[in-house]
């Protein structure tokens, strides 16, 4: 019933953008359908074999009261180029009946009139109690008539995972004791990685996903200092802010001459044991049991210049208008979102759901982590972070930074003259 073909892109992220743009038609709310022998496809950025057996097991218990659902498959894309392929595949005339969306591209796809509106199917779905879920949650998924186009299964805080044995192999003390002793912020990190690469030869800290390429992620960092890729009208650039200097500057220390994070084409695997710091998302705690790491911790985000701050992801899930079952698309999101199911899926993607945002609720979800370390680190991030930036035409800005953040990444780079360059390229993109 499941199907894990990777797929790539089949034309330019500007090209899958455009496409996307096309696609728009401000479809009307999902309307009954009476078709049987329904087979339902979900487009995802994840292969973890944890999530797609629960994936399964949802899908199953559906399907044994809808006997019009022929199967529902699982499709997994490639996380770099997800939505270049996801528009790719709308516009080829290939699109399918559901799909996750990021939070980075959510502007372009709400806006777009690509997804169907939800909210009726969910008022008109018994015991869904669409009035649990946080309006701060679904703000980035509504479109610019109010409607709710896509749900946020998924409101993950970015936390770092600690490999304390690393940092022992190096005499470095343990993540908690870090915190506890008041020395958690990124230049203890940077120092703490430091002495692991040159001890052990393995990687200090990563920002996983970012792999020089993903660079909206470095705002795990950047919020430290306080910066943002763009002002808050979202019309002018600000990469060539003194905060985002200091970022930088910070980062291209660590990657060239501390060596606390890995250069440009050197990988580092945490959950393989090969870096003694990574940032990431807890819905990657489930890759713990098989690390072969014996200590551990998870912490929240290390202070920065700017001071504390929090972080989070979000993931919506929404139904293809230019699927063949947009109304049954709908129907199976309602069920897979409803209260039961949202606590299933808690313990890899934290949910909106205000009455399930606790540390009791997380714990019987997620075994791999303590209930102290939801209740200290992972809740108050939920509560608290902002979340990862996002602005419309999202796959022609991430190319075009990415483009402009190559002369970043070699040791005698002149960071504040890079991030001019940065903004004189993405300006035109911002429509300001």
């Amino acid at each position: 019933m499941r199907s894990a073909k990777w797929l790539t892109a089949a034309g330019t992220l500007a090209v899958a953008s455009l496409a996307l743009a096309g696609c728009a038609g401000g479809p009307a709310p999902a309307t009954s359908e009476t078709a049987t022998d329904i087979e339902l496809r979900m487009t995802v950025w994840t292969s973890a074999e944890p999530h797609l057996a629960l994936f399964d097991e949802i899908a199953d218990e559906y399907m044994a009261d809808h006997p019009e659902i022929k199967s529902i498959t699982f499709d997994p894309l490639d996380f770099a180029s997800y939505s270049s392929t996801l528009t790719t595949q709308i516009a080829g005339g290939n699109a399918p009946d559901m799909a996750w969306i990021l939070e980075n591209a959510a502007p372009d796809f709400v806006s777009s009139g690509a997804l169907v509106p939800l909210e009726q199917t969910f008022a008109g779905t018994e015991g869904y109690e669409l009035d649990d879920v946080s309006d701060a949650a679904t703000k980035l998924w509504r479109n610019g008539d109010g409607d709710l186009v896509a749900y946020p299964f998924s409101t993950s805080p970015f936390v770092v995972f600690v490999n304390n044995d690393l940092l022992a192999a190096a005499g470095q003390p343990a993540g908690a004791d870090m915190l506890a002793d008041g020395s958690w912020t990124w230049d203890d990190v940077s120092a703490a990685g430091s002495a692991v690469n040159q001890a052990t030869g393995k990687a200090g800290f990563v920002i996983r996903d970012f792999e020089y390429q993903t660079w909206d992620l470095l705002s795990t960092v950047w919020n430290g200092w306080g910066a943002t890729p763009w002002s808050e009208d979202g019309a002018t650039c600000t990469m060539d802010s003194d905060e985002m200097a200091g970022a930088f500057e910070f980062l291209h220390d660590a990657a060239f001459t501390s060596n606390s994070m890995p250069g440009p084409g050197t990988t580092a695997d945490f959950f393989a044991g090969e870096s003694a710091f990574t940032v990431s998302q807890i819905s990657r705690a489930s890759l713990l049991a098989d690390s072969g790491i014996a200590s551990w911790d998870l912490l929240p985000l290390p202070e920065g210049p700017d001071g504390d701050y929090a972080m989070v992801g979000q993931a919506g899930l929404a139904a293809i208008a230019q699927g063949e079952h947009p109304q049954a698309s709908a129907d199976f999101i309602a069920f897979f979102t409803n209260p039961e199911n949202s606590k299933k899926l808690a313990q890899f993607f934290p949910p909106a759901r205000e009455s399930q945002i606790n540390a009791e609720t997380l714990a019987a979800a997620n075994p791999v982590l303590t209930e102290a370390q939801l209740a200290d680190v992972v809740v108050p991030a939920m509560k608290t972070g902002v979340v990862r930036p996002s602005h419309t035409n999202s796959a022609e800005i991430q190319q075009t930074v990415r483009s402009a953040l190559d002369a970043m990444w070699v040791p005698d780079a002149d960071v504040p003259g890079v991030l001019g360059d940065v903004c004189t390229a993405m300006q035109p993109l911002l429509g300001g």
